[in-house]
């Protein structure tokens, strides 16, 4: 698989996971305390929004990405 396919489909997925979730969700673990042997950690939820419209242009990009780099060969 060519570089130039692998990144169109990676931009079609992102536009996908921004128009159907609203962004990106993760779950970050950071250390609170530490006393001896104790360790006290807290998990916190991120969120990294992305516009429709941003996720429209991404699938957008993919796919004339996709569809130039299968020209091309």
């Amino acid at each position: 698989m060519k570089v130039g396919t692998l990144v169109g489909i990676i931009l079609v997925v992102l536009g996908l996971v921004g128009i159907a979730y609203g962004g990106i969700s993760y779950s970050q673990r950071r250390e609170v305390a530490r006393v001896g042997p104790l360790q006290v950690t807290t998990r916190e939820e991120r969120t990294i929004p992305i516009s429709p419209i941003v996720g429209g242009v991404a699938i957008l990009a993919g796919v004339a990405l996709i569809v130039a780099v299968r020209r091309a060969s």
